[in-house]
């Protein structure tokens, strides 16, 4: 009843809202509408800890009543809105395409920023429009629904396959209440889905960038404990030599793995990268810490990504026997941050090539939108796209920013006003070309 009379809520904001965009749109009329509509959804203040869910999933539906396409608000966890729109095809006994993006957004520090960084301040000499999610990833978020009101509205377009687009909470801070949540639920099945493309990340050259898999994150905390005694004194086995004798295995490892990257024998995506987030020791006082007072503990936290390629058991077995061992008074705990392998045990990667029809539906789509595909590639960070992977559903990242600097999580991030309209047309061709292909249930 409780999610009902919130559904209720927000379709009567959603409708309030819509008169006010049309009043906005009016006084913002010497610029495209889709440029107005995507700037108001960047003005939404969707930054952890505590994102705005409500109005952005609000402005969400009047884009979809506006279209004339189905909608539904889901909540797993209290006050954690998720968004499904549906566009039915023709034949709904196909699997479904499902296009994700995320509603979140990371933090920004206004003061390092050249403009507020949730104004959407456009600049008119070179296009840019600046707002914390620009990139990363309420740009995929509208150009999804403007491609489908352009060959809804304008072409007339009738998909044979069923369209979803599905907006989570949470991505940005692991999406345990967020995308985690959905691929477990019953909605979730009900949608039958067979293809899924997710966010990706903006290319520096005229070329688009495609993802066929994201490294799995973990995190690693290291203790050691030891005896304390005074400064002066030479201990075996102290907590502090510990820790630092850990951090040095961890470092040579760490520097195998980047000189593979900087011989360019691998892309940063394709090696495990270690990187020491944080030290904590000693015995604080009033002018900072004790220096004449071995600690009695020690502890240190490393941010760890595998690439699917990687074997987990070997790093688990590394990480017990070298980098935190007990006969070195040592205790390690890994905080995996989602799935390693596929309900089958599988590596989560979506093939690339032919034998994956929709690769190959995909591929020409962005050829007939006059685009070209880089090489696919690993992503070094991690997405929702890894929930789907883990299920088998063949899924992709991808984000049409051509020649755009790569600016996500980074202080005054912006895409061009071209970009975000080209990548609009990307999409059509996308959005039209897979949810017409039939032969891969065939």
């Amino acid at each position: 009843m409780a999610a009902t009379f919130r559904y209720l809520l927000l379709i009567l904001t959603a409708t309030l809202l819509a008169s006010h965009v049309s009043s906005t749109q009016q006084q913002e009329v010497q610029e495209p509408e889709p440029i107005t509509r995507y700037k108001q959804y960047l003005r939404f203040k969707t930054a952890h800890p505590n994102p705005n869910y409500t109005a952005p999933v609000s402005f969400l539906l009047t884009q979809a009543q506006s279209i004339g396409i189905q909608s539904k608000i889901l909540e797993f966890v209290p006050n954690k809105l998720l968004l499904l729109l549906t566009w039915p095809g023709s034949n709904p006994s196909l699997p479904s395409i499902l296009f994700n993006s995320h509603l979140d957004s990371v933090p920004a520090e206004p003061d390092k920023w050249a403009h507020p960084p949730f104004s959407a301040f456009h600049s008119p000499e070179t296009g840019q429009i600046f707002a914390r999610g620009a990139q990363d990833d309420k740009c995929i978020s509208m150009q999804y629904l403007e491609a489908i009101r352009n060959l809804k509205l304008t072409k007339k377009f009738q998909p044979i396959r069923t369209i979803h687009v599905s907006y989570v909470p949470d991505e940005e801070i692991g999406a345990a209440d967020g995308m985690a949540k959905f691929v477990e639920s019953e909605e979730f099945r009900e949608l039958n889905v067979g293809f899924v493309m997710d966010e990706g990340q903006a290319s520096t050259n005229d070329d688009f960038r495609v993802f066929y898999a994201d490294r799995a994150p973990w995190n690693l905390k290291i203790k050691a404990v030891g005896v304390p005694g005074h400064g002066s004194r030479m201990f075996d086995n102290s907590a502090m030599e510990n820790l630092m004798k850990s951090v040095e295995m961890i470092t040579r490892f760490r520097d195998t793995q980047f000189d593979l990257v900087k011989a360019g024998k691998a892309a940063n995506s394709e090696v495990i990268s270690v990187n020491p987030v944080y030290l904590k020791a000693g015995t604080p006082s009033p002018t900072g810490f004790v220096m004449n007072m071995q600690p009695s503990e020690a502890e240190a936290g490393f941010n760890i990504r595998l690439p699917p390629t990687a074997d987990p058991d070997l790093l688990r077995k590394r990480i017990a026997e070298e980098w935190a061992p007990s006969m070195r008074n040592m205790t390690y705990e890994i905080i995996q941050l989602g799935p390693l392998r596929d309900y089958k045990g599988r590596p989560l990667m979506t093939l690339t090539n032919d034998s994956n029809p929709w690769w190959s539906v995909f591929k020409q789509a962005i050829t007939a939108a006059g685009g070209k595909l880089a090489k696919p590639e690993i992503l070094a960070s991690t997405t929702d796209a890894r929930f789907m992977r883990e299920l088998g559903i063949p899924t992709l990242g991808f984000s049409p920013m051509s020649n755009t600097p790569i600016l996500l999580h980074d202080h005054n991030e912006h895409l061009k006003d071209t970009v975000y309209l080209r990548g609009i047309e990307i999409y059509e061709s996308v959005v039209s070309s897979l949810s017409s292909f039939v032969e891969a249930s065939q």
